[in-house]
């Protein structure tokens, strides 16, 4: 990851210098060893900082949290999703309509949630500010810009939050251990959601 940006993809920082980038990659390289190793659960920041080799300061400098340091675990993977809905092939990117690319969205980051599942459950053990900054800030202007074409008669911001809320990983993961449900049944349940969100309603 050691020369690549950070998420999110919209309003990117300047590039870092060498000896950042180079302390950043580390950080990264350890925390994944260690989340391999013991689970993402029992990631410390005090830890990776001394296996790295590195100042605690510069960790938490450098990722502000724990959920910061996962966020940077998963970069690739949602930035290759972002690119997936702001650039790719409809229903999920551009071309198809408004309200289609809502539940293509959705369905689509159920998948993504599902492919990292610790991770995620462990970024929405940090701060407000991690969990609803980052990713979730892009995904939420996204789908709002999409609302505001599908629900011109709604206020698209919050019907983003809505339709984001039941997609988080604590939700799913009680779903799936506790109820039984299957990822599609979960993706059937956000897409009716969807649906009936999207739906304008009768004059």
């Amino acid at each position: 990851m050691c020369g690549r940006r950070q998420l999110p993809v919209v309003g990117q920082p300047q590039p870092e210098r060498a000896d950042a980038a180079r302390n950043r990659q580390k950080i990264i390289d350890v925390a994944a060893r260690m989340i391999e190793s013991r689970g993402a659960d029992q990631l410390s920041l005090d830890e990776v900082a001394k296996e790295a080799c590195v100042g605690v300061g510069t960790v938490y400098r450098r990722f502000g949290d724990r959920a910061g340091l996962v966020w940077a675990l998963i970069d690739e993977r949602e930035r290759r999703f972002q690119e997936a809905f702001m650039s790719g092939p409809p229903p999920l990117g551009p071309g198809a309509a408004p309200a289609e690319r809502v539940g293509a969205f959705l369905a689509g980051l159920v998948d993504r949630v599902v492919s990292q599942l610790d991770l995620f459950l462990l970024v929405e053990l940090g701060s407000p500010k991690s969990r609803f900054g980052g990713p979730y800030r892009v995904h939420h202007t996204h789908l709002a810009t999409l609302l505001a074409e599908a629900r011109p008669d709604a206020d698209p911001h919050f019907l983003a939050d809505a339709l984001l809320a039941p997609l988080n990983a604590h939700l799913i993961s009680y779903q799936r251990d506790e109820r039984g449900l299957t990822v599609e049944e979960i993706k059937a349940g956000v897409a009716s959601i969807a649906a009936a969100v999207t739906a304008r309603p009768a004059p």
